[in-house]
């Protein structure tokens, strides 16, 4: 009798391998499919837009401030900075696309230079970021 109790004591215990797998392969599947998006680090006033268009996608984002200031990943750049800066992201990631956010007040010129570098540092889709009219 004292035997049979002692087996029955040293067979209860859980397996934890499948769990770890599974938590594992989740953990991958999430590094993978995770998007990482290069913030400007600078809040501008957007202008507003009728026609604005609400855009899920824009992996790098430029922002130029009312003085003229660019932005880009928590950095103010210069405008020749830019396209060397959207080169090495677009290595990294050749299929991000990109969204210049440009405070209403900052001059159009600016807007369309960098603009121009992006497109030139390799990126095929770039957007100009505004505030819908109904504010989104």
């Amino acid at each position: 009798m004292l035997k049979r109790h002692k087996a029955e004591e040293e067979s209860v215990e859980i397996d934890l391998a499948p769990m770890l797998d599974f938590v594992m392969n989740l953990l991958i599947f999430f590094i993978i499919t995770t998007s990482f998006v290069k913030e400007a680090g600078v809040i501008v006033d957007r202008p507003e837009a009728l026609t604005a268009e609400h855009k899920e996608s824009g992996n790098i984002l430029v922002a130029i401030r009312s003085n003229g200031e660019i932005w880009m990943d928590r950095k103010q750049l210069e405008l020749s900075e830019v396209r060397p800066m959207i080169e090495r992201l677009h290595v990294e990631r050749p299929e991000d696309t990109a969204i210049v956010i440009a405070d209403k007040a900052a001059p159009a010129g600016i807007l369309a230079e960098v603009m121009d570098e992006v497109k030139l540092g390799g990126i095929k889709e770039v957007a100009v970021g505004a505030v819908t009219a109904e504010g989104g």
